[in-house]
């Protein structure tokens, strides 16, 4: 595909650049999303798997469904887009992925400065003393494992009704602060808080650039938006930006 010229300009000057990606990115690799019309949310109610209540109800309940998800996280493979990215970060002097995704694809592709700011499925932490681990036993035991300390180990990631992560919150936002290029990829841009991203670079005077299937809550903010798959789109932008 054809890559704007304004953008192919913005790309080249950028010196800092900052990257939010949503589940648009991972549909590609056959992780659905949970809020489109075939999404996960459509099949069973979130206020039953994911939410604290829910955990502190039927831990067995809300454990199993997301051994579920896991396994089709790590059944799927990065795609031509989270490849792109992760070219794309060894291009600049500053670059910040955040992502909403909770599936781990960026790391897996190659990318290195990732903020996941809503957890990471394949890792657990202790409901009672915090503690953080990724161990790939326990993705095949059929209830939560105990912590040292005697608390239930449950899925690190944010489920409705908690905030996000403080660090992982500050290190996007400052990022989005810095920028003078933001690239959203395959979100809807109706999550908040990260929704609120997008308003914070374009405050600090970054040009924004949109890629996705079609229009978002964003839409109305970005300088240049580029509808299609990230998976297609991507490989074009890094083409572009070399050069070629």
């Amino acid at each position: 595909m054809k890559v704007p010229e304004e953008v192919v300009a913005a790309l080249r000057s950028a010196g800092s650049v900052t990257v939010l990606t949503g589940a648009g990115i991972s549909a590609e690799s056959g992780i659905p999303t949970f809020r489109g019309p075939d999404g996960v949310w459509r099949e069973v109610d979130p206020e039953d798997v994911a939410t604290p209540e829910a955990f502190l109800r039927d831990p067995l309940g809300v454990w199993r469904w997301h051994k579920k998800m896991r396994k089709l996280v790590l059944s799927a493979e990065p795609n031509p887009a989270h490849r792109a990215l992760a070219r794309m970060e060894g291009m600049y002097g500053n670059f910040t992925l955040v992502t909403q995704n909770v599936d781990g694809l960026h790391r897996r592709a190659g990318s290195r400065n990732v903020v996941e700011v809503h957890g990471n499925i394949l890792r657990d932490r202790c409901q009672d003393c915090g503690k953080v681990v990724e161990e790939p036993e326990f993705w095949e035991m059929d209830s939560p494992p105990r912590c040292s300390c005697g608390g239930l180990f449950r899925p690190d990631v944010v489920w409705f009704g908690e905030p996000l992560p403080k660090e992982a919150w500050e290190e996007a936002e400052g990022a989005s602060k810095r920028c003078d290029l933001f690239l959203l990829v395959g979100t809807s841009a109706s999550v908040y808080p990260a929704a609120l991203l997008p308003q914070v670079a374009k405050s600090s005077g970054a040009y924004l650039i949109e890629v996705n299937v079609g229009p978002s809550e964003a839409s109305p903010l970005v300088d240049s938006s580029i509808f299609g798959r990230a998976g297609e789109v991507l490989p074009s932008l890094l083409r572009a930006l070399e050069g070629g």
